[in-house]
C-alpha cells in the first residue's frame, strides 16, 4: 500500500438526506427543515452522521479494495456537514495517510474528511488487511 490515497469526494444533496431518511427511519427535522435547523443553533439542513461515516467507510472499502478487508473503522463527529437547498448540494472529500503496516498484513489508516475546507470527522482511522 503506498503513504497516501487518492482523495475521494462524495456529493451529498437534500435528496441523498431524503433517501437516507427513508432507508435509516431517522427522519429528525434538522435533516430537511431549515427553519427546525437554525432553531437549534444549525446553519442549516445537517446530513446524518451516520450517512456521513458511511460514504467515509465506503472510501475505506474502496481503498482496502473489498469490504471483508475492512477489519476495524472508528470516527468521532466534531462539525456537521451542511447541506443547501441547491442542485448541487455540498461535497465530503475523504483522504487517508498510512500510520502503521504490522508483520500480520495489517495496515493502520489515518483518515480526514473535510466539508468546505472543514473537518468533519476527528479520531477517524481504520485498520484494514492486505490482499
Amino acid at each position: 500500500m503506498t503513504d497516501t490515497f487518492e482523495p475521494q469526494t462524495f456529493r451529498i444533496t437534500r435528496a441523498d438526506l431524503v433517501r437516507y431518511a427513508g432507508a435509516s427511519g431517522d427522519f429528525n427535522s434538522i435533516h430537511w427543515s431549515d427553519r427546525i435547523a437554525t432553531s437549534v443553533g444549525l446553519p442549516g439542513v445537517i446530513a446524518h452522521g451516520m450517512f456521513t461515516m458511511a460514504l467515509v467507510g465506503r472510501a475505506v472499502t474502496a481503498w482496502a479494495g473489498a469490504p471483508d478487508a475492512v477489519v476495524e473503522y472508528n470516527v468521532r463527529f466534531s462539525r456537521p456537514v451542511p447541506v443547501p437547498d441547491t442542485d448541487e448540494g455540498t461535497e465530503v472529500v475523504v483522504t487517508a495517510t498510512v500510520k502503521e503496516t504490522t508483520d500480520e498484513g495489517l495496515t493502520r489508516l489515518a483518515l480526514t474528511a473535510t466539508c468546505q475546507g472543514e473537518k468533519v470527522l476527528s479520531l477517524a482511522q481504520a485498520t484494514v488487511r492486505k490482499r
